[in-house]
């Protein structure tokens, strides 16, 4: 077996479990929802609609031009203030990895880990990859950037596909098969390995420093592991971000350091801004933490155990996703429950995104819908 065999097939089950929160038949059930008196105002604007999106996705907003991708391999560009839908594209096989978008070119990664690269809807060009990909590329500098489960990162040239460079060195004996950290800083690319971030060369591909957010635990390689849950959030010179079920912490990109780092289960992104950090835990508690140095704000145990998304931040107010198709508005600086809206009733798959005023949710029945705060 390959080595990039052995690091994945352990977990593509374990990582699919963890996202999807259905591994256990004996999960504790949901916490039931309580009526909420709306505290603030919000519509649905619009919507749209895919194949089933079965894996974590990662939507795209770019000069008011949102992106989706479909688990079938379906692509679709849409009007991100009223939905109109500019063009769509079939990839033409299933999909592993969320789209990758820089307002020109649009690339994702097939199950069978080739990376497709396109241009309003028309393939420009793929090429095949040495390891599974859950990560989306990320597309800047009229490059393709792609992370695999074996920690590779590869460089492509957005143009033509020739290989501009890849980087990996040894890790450890497992990794874990979910989105990664990958994200441009200035002129340098910010990639993450394990529990440590990178900055790399984006045009040789070679290091320029390395930050550890935490350090491993436990006895094993699986209580060991704590690689970086991507998207990370970056405010300026910082950039936060979980290590799995381990920690979150801050990292000053400008001088390469760690600002902060607090011990934090979780398995899912954290959102936030300057002021403060969000993130649900593994049983869907949500915890507000100072941005400024990493101390408690707040807890709120309301939602739990109702496989909550990462968490986005926009004005007043901190959004969640859950199981059953739920929007949660909270206050950000309580936590309380502020409005709740609903999709189509199956989960909320990925990260909320902010395109202008209007917050962009996917579902796993492949419903794209839109709100407004009014």
């Amino acid at each position: 077996m390959s080595r990039a065999a052995r690091l994945l097939a352990p977990w593509v089950g374990v990582a699919a479990c963890i996202l999807m929160a259905a591994c256990s038949s004996d999960k504790p059930k949901p916490t039931p929802l309580m009526p909420v008196s709306a505290k603030i105002a919000g519509r649905q604007v619009w919507s749209a609609k895919l194949e089933s999106i079965q894996y974590p996705l990662a939507m795209q907003v770019r000069d008011g031009t949102v992106l989706v991708a479909g688990t079938d391999g379906s692509i679709v560009s849409l009007e991100s203030q009223s939905g109109r839908e500019q063009w769509r594209a079939q990839v033409g096989t299933r999909l592993s990895a969320g789209i990758g978008f820089d307002g020109r070119f649009a690339a994702v990664v097939t199950v069978g880990n080739e990376l497709v690269v396109m241009e309003r809807g028309t393939r420009r060009w793929s090429v095949r990859l040495e390891s599974r990909t859950t990560t989306a590329p990320l597309v800047a500098g009229e490059r393709v950037f792609v992370v695999g489960v074996d920690r590779a990162v590869h460089a492509f040239d957005a143009l033509d596909g020739r290989r501009l460079w890849t980087y990996q060195r040894t890790g450890e004996a497992l990794t874990l098969a979910q989105p990664a950290v990958l994200m441009p800083y200035k002129n340098t690319l910010v990639a993450g390995q394990g529990a440590s971030l990178l900055g790399l060369d984006p045009t040789q591909g070679t290091l320029r420093w390395e930050v550890a957010v935490t350090s491993p635990r436990g006895t094993n390689e699986v209580e060991r592991l704590n690689d970086l849950v991507g998207p990370a959030l970056r405010m300026g010179d910082t950039v936060c971000a979980r290590a799995f079920q381990t920690a979150i912490g801050c990292v000053n990109l400008a001088n390469s350091t760690l600002r902060w780092s607090r011990l934090a289960g979780g398995q899912q992104a954290i959102g936030g801004d300057t002021e403060l950090l969000f993130g649900a835990d593994a049983s869907d508690r949500i915890t507000a933490w100072k941005t400024a140095n990493g101390d408690l704000a707040w807890t709120n145990e309301k939602l739990l155990y109702r496989a909550l998304s990462a968490p986005l931040s926009v004005g007043k107010t901190v959004v969640f996703g859950d199981v059953e198709g739920h929007v949660h508005f909270l206050d950000r600086q309580t936590g309380d429950v502020v409005l709740r809206l609903a999709t189509d009733g199956s989960p909320v798959m990925a990260q909320p995104v902010l395109a202008g005023t209007t917050i962009l949710v996917a579902t796993r029945n492949g419903g794209i819908y839109a709100f407004r705060p009014d």
